[in-house]
């Protein structure tokens, strides 16, 4: 088993793309066969699986998030702002964990798709752990 820390600076609140710190981090385990968990630890950031192909896609992605989470003013809980707390609901509706399988030394991606962490209180200093099992 491994884990790797990945430091992350966001320069706001968007996806970013993730997919090679992982490729790396899986080849650089030694681990032919097994699973890979990404894991977030905070509490207004999360992760997605989706295309890289298209960037506007991820735009419309976080264009419909904020639209069913809009910062506003009236949230029970308030620490810093109304963005961080529309965040901490984000953050729970996206997820702060992915599991991917290892095969054949690589993470187990579709042809299209990326891993991205997505910034929801930005900008901030960011981390992700990243643990290789075989």
């Amino acid at each position: 088993m491994t884990l790797t820390n990945h430091k992350l600076s966001t320069d706001g609140n968007r996806a970013f793309d993730i997919t090679a710190d992982i490729r790396e981090a899986v080849g650089a385990s030694g681990i032919r066969e097994g699973l890979c968990v990404v894991f977030v630890p905070h509490t207004t950031a999360g992760l997605s699986i989706t295309s890289f192909w298209d960037p506007k896609g991820l735009e419309d992605v976080h264009d419909d998030i904020n639209r069913l989470v809009p910062t506003r003013i009236d949230f029970k809980h308030q620490f810093d702002t109304p963005q961080d707390a529309a965040g901490h609901v984000k953050s729970v509706l996206v997820g702060v964990s992915l599991t991917l399988i290892i095969s054949e030394g690589a993470p187990l991606l579709g042809h299209s798709q990326g891993v991205f962490f997505n910034e929801f209180d930005g900008p901030r200093q960011r981390q992700f752990f990243v643990k290789c099992h075989g």
